[in-house]
């Protein structure tokens, strides 16, 4: 399983970056997910990373800074997963050019690939790898903590990846493998553990 960051704050030389969030996993079915904010940049960094398209686009919930950029990449998936709690106008726009897959509860997708459902408006996604789940959270509003109890539902944790907004119990993240993103307020905090990655446009992860 990869993970590739594709719109962050920081980016690796040759990448743009950009505020909001989006990561391309690949496992037996290609992700998008989130969007950015500016499809420009996002266009460029997927060029530069050699993805052009993807099975499905998933979209943790409906700030700009994670959808924005989805009209420029929709025409590359034929299928969109999004809460249910997204507008009602959002979700018919959407339809228009992708088939949509509207979640709830917590959902499996495919093999090996799930979803938290949807708290509070937002989702978040979960992989089944070698070395255990990874969990990939857009800004984590509802709260890390909810989200991770949500996904111990599927198995044992090995890495969190994505927005970790203002979660204050860091010292629970010792039990993983952490790379906090765009919207963490306490990034540099997480950083400084031994079991933390630098998370920035262009990073490559393995699992």
């Amino acid at each position: 399983m990869r993970v590739i960051v594709v719109y962050d704050n920081e980016a690796l030389e040759g990448y743009k970056a950009g505020w909001g969030f989006s990561c391309y996993i690949e496992t037996e079915t290609r992700i998008l997910f989130d969007t950015g904010w500016d499809g420009n940049v996002l266009l460029h960094n997927l060029k530069k990373a050699e993805i052009d398209s993807f099975d499905y686009i998933m979209l943790s919930h409906s700030h700009w800074d994670h959808i924005g950029g989805l009209n420029h990449v929709i025409d590359r998936t034929d299928c969109v997963i999004l809460p249910k709690s997204f507008s009602e106008n959002l979700k018919r726009e959407i339809a228009k050019k992708a088939e949509v897959l509207e979640v709830n509860n917590a959902t499996k997708i495919t093999d090996n690939f799930y979803t938290t459902g949807d708290l509070n408006g937002e989702q978040s996604a979960i992989f089944k790898s070698r070395k255990g789940l990874i969990v990939i959270t857009g800004c984590a509003h509802p709260g890390l903590d909810r989200i991770i109890y949500k996904a111990k539902e599927f198995g044992k944790i090995h890495a969190i990846l994505g927005g970790f907004h203002n979660f204050s119990r860091i010292d629970t993240l010792s039990n993983y493998l952490a790379i906090p993103c765009h919207c963490t307020s306490k990034k540099r905090e997480i950083l400084k553990f031994k079991n933390s990655r630098v998370c920035a446009v262009g990073s490559v992860f393995e699992f």
